[in-house]
């Protein structure tokens, strides 16, 4: 089996770490049932938007579709001390036409629209697989079901909660960065990225977060 290319390998990571590490830490904190819960959560709200600040700054995906090609800049970040000869062989074993890198450390990816759609068709089993591996989880044990639209700019998470637990209430980030790097590796440009949780019992909206909110409030 062929590996992925680099970026989308970095990219999924990147969700899942969002998903897994601090999840792990906000289970624990309610397992403890600690007093000071809330000045630990601001304190990892803080560190989750610095996280996605970080995503931000360092750089678009730049794609430019050609009549018979699709070429992926990568930013500099995305691409890590990969050398030219490391990137050749990267191009060979997933056959992409090409793969240069930059002066300024991008790395431009070019392929046939054929392979594009083949990377992107496995990045969205990728995502779905990811948000099916939540849904009833050691993190989300009361999450029970999670719908999205073709290009992951909608989220439906239904949960047995009322309320969301801490858990939940971090999970924003992961639907954000899941949807926003798809769409940026498809080349397609999204105002806003919703998630809506609903309960279970009577399918009332608990409640809806926007990413653009984010974007307003910097």
């Amino acid at each position: 089996m062929k590996k992925r290319a680099i970026v989308l390998m970095l990219s999924t990571m990147f969700v899942l770490s969002s998903c897994g590490n601090n999840n792990t830490q906000q289970a624990e904190m309610l397992e403890m049932d600690n007093p000071v819960v809330e000045e630990e959560a601001s304190n990892e709200e803080q560190e989750n938007t610095s996280d996605n600040s970080e995503l931000e700054s360092s750089g678009k995906v730049e794609v430019d579709e050609g009549l018979f090609d699709v070429e992926l800049t990568i930013p500099a970040n995305f691409v890590g001390e990969s050398t030219q000869e490391e990137l050749d062989a990267l191009c060979e074993e997933n056959g992409f036409k090409s793969i240069v890198l930059n002066d300024d450390g991008s790395a431009t990816y070019t392929m046939t629209k054929n392979k594009h759609k083949e990377i992107m068709d496995e990045y969205r089993t990728d995502i779905l697989n990811n948000l099916n591996d939540m849904i009833g989880s050691e993190n989300y044990p009361n999450i029970t079901n999670i719908e999205t639209n073709d290009n992951f700019t909608e989220f439906t998470v239904t949960t047995k909660n009322t309320e969301l637990d801490l858990a939940e209430s971090f999970s924003f980030l992961t639907f954000y960065m899941a949807g926003g790097i798809y769409n940026a590796f498809s080349g397609e440009e999204i105002d806003n990225i919703s998630v809506t949780f609903v309960n279970a019992d009577n399918g009332e909206v608990i409640t809806t977060a926007n990413s653009s909110d984010m974007e307003d409030k910097e």
